[in-house]
């Protein structure tokens, strides 16, 4: 149907009766008068129908998938059901007037999602025909219908009454327009309109295509948004270019960035001299490459990235060839380049540094304590850069992104049959892939208590067991962890494991938080500003020194990486040369004419709380201190510096 004009996809409901004879002539075999009355796009879907040994006689779907089924596949579709939501909800007016209803179905034809009119004859009408969500409207088990058809041709498509293939749905009349994925062009699903045949309209397949744009709009835009989520989850954890390659693939397996180029990448991993392009990855619900990663693509250089529930993609760092390789260097130099990514300037972040510089060329556990955005994942980059172990391989884990089930496997492996859906012949696990290098667990207080003994083990014998085995194997890793959470309150609630935690923490290392650090703050914006002039191919921009001021003062409660995101924004958005005060976000200038006089963004909002908290307790300053967990002379000591005044009744506060 390439070569379809648009006037063959509107249906004629002024020949319905010799439509009629025509479908009798067809399954009798004696059509020789069909072709002058019946569009060819219906009578090809015939023939495809008759092939497939569709019965004509069905009156309905089969019997929609229900329950655990229908979630699991509208968690599978879930962006295509997000975006197709606001475009069906604004065609309610209409479907309401017109009595029809809109559908959205996958690509296999499935029903995902309906909406429209719910008058009680049409209402019956759907729920005895089946078209229902987890109902299957393909050709090939519906016979000719506008959400199958449309499917097998990939063209918009009006089919009414008696041009159904099957008898049982000729009371129908439905108009549906394919939804393509906006990146590679792919038919992904149908929009469809659908009513009982006196409900016919032939502005509704104007309709189902204006719908299908807005969805596939809808789309990109999520798509684009995904991939800046995922750059933004990914930039602490992509390695200098000099040592690893990396290549960043989209939720569905596609590759779209890389620190390098795609075919040098491929060569260099060993790929046929006859693949031309990267390739995809595909996609499934726990491991995205799991069903078409190459050979050459080894399973320990990929990642997979989500955020807050949400899989965004997966991330691939592989080592560069040893002729290429940082190994070429002399250990000094390697040790002298390891901590140049960080950008500081804070005699209390110098010494940070210094401490991870003396403890990296050591085989010591480091365990990074910061809260989240400040760094982490490049320190602990670095540490493995400045260590003995730096030709080895860096292999970094979040204990926080993935479920236990999975967190287990991920860890330490398994063996053929451990559980449904296992590689056969088993899979090794991160900690292994570790060997000779350095494993990073991010967000290490997630870790679920059962595992804890696990990596326990690993840390003091050397030794794992892969899930479903018994037979324990020798690791070699050094193990660098990091988490946001405060590990000694944790133990104390016993979530976390004391001995476990006493072993993590052989060397601790307090990150501090950008706002204890202000005077790193130009620096960062000028490592920020060249980090995105690359990037995006931009000119030079200056900062006016009250911008500068601005950031100095602001709390920063998304760290080094609302920084840099903020950097990006403004380099992107704002025309002017200086950047002036005016082009920040508001909640930056809000916070910043908020401010008590005098005090910093910190100070005031701690100024605030002992307030708040004081009248909350009637001016009790015993009950105060109880409240915010301070000693009461501390909290005398607040009051008297931020100039706190208490009623008469707090007098005997000590009561």
């Amino acid at each position: 149907m390439l070569g379809q004009t648009p006037e063959e996809a509107f249906a004629n409901p002024g020949i319905e009766r010799d439509v009629l004879t025509s479908w009798e002539h067809f399954l009798s075999g004696s059509g020789s008068t069909r072709q002058q009355v019946v569009r060819s796009a219906i009578t090809d879907s015939w023939q495809r129908c008759q092939q497939s040994a569709v019965d004509y006689r069905r009156g309905q779907a089969p019997m929609p998938i229900r329950d655990d089924r229908l979630q699991r596949l509208l968690d599978k579709r879930s962006r295509l059901v997000q975006a197709g939501a606001s475009t069906m909800a604004l065609a309610r007016d209409y479907m309401l007037e017109t009595g029809t209803v809109m559908v959205l179905t996958d690509v296999d034809g499935v029903v995902l999602r309906l909406e429209g009119d719910t008058k009680l004859a049409l209402r019956d009408a759907v729920e005895k025909t089946h078209l229902l969500p987890g109902s299957n409207w393909s050709e090939t088990t519906c016979g000719t219908n506008a959400i199958g058809t449309a499917l097998e041709t990939g063209q918009p498509i009006q089919v009414h009454a008696t041009e159904h293939f099957c008898s049982g749905i000729h009371r129908w009349t439905c108009s549906a327009s394919v939804i393509r994925d906006p990146i590679d062009g792919a038919v992904i699903g149908v929009i469809d309109i659908s009513g009982l045949s006196s409900s016919y309209g032939r502005p509704a397949l104007a309709l189902a295509i204006s719908a299908a744009a807005r969805i596939e709009a809808q789309l990109l835009q999520m798509e684009l948004d995904a991939r800046y989520r995922l750059l933004d989850q990914c930039f602490w954890m992509l390695p200098p270019s000099d040592r690893h390659h990396a290549v960043l693939f989209d939720s569905a397996g596609r590759p779209f960035k890389a620190n390098g180029e795609m075919a040098q990448i491929m060569r260099d991993l060993g790929a046929p001299q006859c693949q031309s392009n990267f390739p995809h990855l595909g996609s499934s619900d726990d491991r995205p490459w799991s069903s078409s990663r190459p050979a050459w693509i080894k399973e320990e250089w990929l990642r997979p990235v989500g955020y807050q529930g949400e899989h965004l993609g997966t991330v691939m760092v592989a080592p560069k060839p040893v002729a290429s390789s940082r190994s070429v260097l002399p250990p000094a130099q390697g040790d002298a380049r390891a901590f140049t990514s960080i950008i500081h300037a804070d005699p209390k972040m110098h010494a940070v540094v210094e401490k991870c510089r003396r403890v990296g060329a050591t085989a010591a556990p480091v365990l990074l304590l910061g809260e989240t955005g400040v760094g982490k994942e490049v320190f602990a980059q670095a540490i493995h850069s400045a260590s003995p172990r730096r030709s080895g391989p860096l292999v970094v884990v979040n204990c926080g992104s993935v479920s236990r089930e999975l967190l287990a496997s991920e860890l330490f492996g398994y063996v053929d049959g451990a559980f449904t859906g296992a590689r056969r012949g088993g899979m090794s696990g991160k900690i292994e892939a570790a060997s000779r290098g350095t494993l990073f667990l991010d967000e290490i207080g997630e870790l679920p208590l059962d595992l804890q003994p696990m990596l326990l083990r690993a840390l003091e014998n050397g030794e794992i067991s892969r899930v479903g085995d018994t037979a324990a194997r020798k690791v070699d890793f050094r193990l660098v962890a990091a988490t946001n959470r405060d590990l000694r309150a944790e133990v104390d609630a016993q979530r976390f494991r004391k001995d476990l935690y006493y072993r993590l923490a052989v060397v601790p290392v307090v990150i501090p938080p950008l706002r204890e650090r202000s005077d790193d703050i130009p620096l960062l914006v000028d490592h920020f500003v060249a980090q995105a002039r690359s990037r995006y191919g931009l000119a030079d921009r200056r900062f006016a020194p009250e911008v500068l001021e601005f950031l100095r003062r602001y709390d920063w409660p998304g760290n080094v990486r609302e920084l840099r995101n903020l950097i990006e924004s403004l380099m992107l958005t704002s025309n002017g040369d200086p950047i002036e005060a005016s082009d920040l976000p508001d909640c930056i200038r809000r916070t910043e004419e908020a401010r008590e006089p005098g005090l910093s963004l910190a100070e005031s909002a701690e100024r605030d709380l002992i307030a708040r908290t004081l009248r909350s307790c009637s001016g009790n300053v015993t009950a105060t201190a109880s409240a915010l967990g301070l000693a009461k002379s501390t909290v005398y000591a607040k009051l008297h510096r931020y100039n706190i005044r208490f009623d008469e009744g707090s007098a005997n506060s000590s009561r």
